[in-house]
Parts: C-alpha cells; structure tokens; sequence
C-alpha cells in the first residue's frame, strides 16, 4: 500500500444540512451531487460527504449503521497570514459557523481558531506566526 491519502469523506446522517455548511459557509464547490454522496471540488485531496447508510450497504458492516455525534475528525485551513485568521472566523460565526475558540496564538508557533461544523465536527483555521 502507498501511504497516501486520496479522499477524505465525512459521515454523516444529514448529507444536504452538512453539504449546504460546506459549500454556502467555507465555499467548497459541489463536483458530483448524488443525493447520500456529494463530492467536492477540492484542490490535492478529495473531499466527500456520505451518508453512513451508503458505506453501511455497500460493505454489510454493522458499524456504519451506529449513529454517532461530536468530534470524529478536524480539517485544518491555512490561511496566509495570522490577520487572516482573525478575519474568517469572524467571517464564519458571523454567517452562522458554531464558535469553539477564538482565535489565539499557539505555542506551536500559529495562530489558530476553532469552529464546528452541524455534526460538531471542530475545524481549525491556522497560519504560521512569523
């Protein structure tokens, strides 16, 4: 196996409620839209959205029919500069993003700030401080 990773999919029970996050708040591009599966436009790696009933029909396997709530993954968006961060959170919760920490500088050398998505799934906005 190449370790590579190729496609990044969130699971999910609300497939339109997330897609609609996704493309109206972080401005993602719908690629293919099959109803239970949307796919986006998404530079490097691809980037999904699948209902759980779908994976839980294709393989058989009883965990995809478990329901799970909160924090299963985090995406991270660089952004170029640390004022930038400031500006897209504020961007985001404003547009109705759910606020999780403001942004703040970190002792890995960013700054970073933290929302979620409707899943509450915690998403982190970042850039390298100078």
């Amino acid at each position: 196996m190449t370790a590579r990773i190729a496609l990044i999919t969130i699971l999910t029970d609300n497939v339109l409620q997330m897609a609609a996050f996704y493309r109206d708040l972080l401005g993602f591009h719908i690629k293919t839209d099959l109803g239970n599966y949307i796919e986006f436009d998404s530079e490097g790696v691809r980037f999904a959205l699948c209902a759980r009933e779908v994976l839980a029909d294709c393989t058989g396997h009883p965990s995809y029919h478990l329901s799970c709530s909160g924090q299963k993954l985090e995406l991270a968006f660089l952004q170029e500069t640390p004022g930038q961060v400031d500006t897209v959170y504020a961007d985001l919760i404003r547009r109705g993003a759910a606020a999780v920490k403001i942004p703040a500088d970190m002792p890995w050398n960013q700054r970073a700030a933290f929302f979620a998505d409707p899943d509450g799934n915690i998403h982190e906005i970042f850039a390298e401080l100078n």
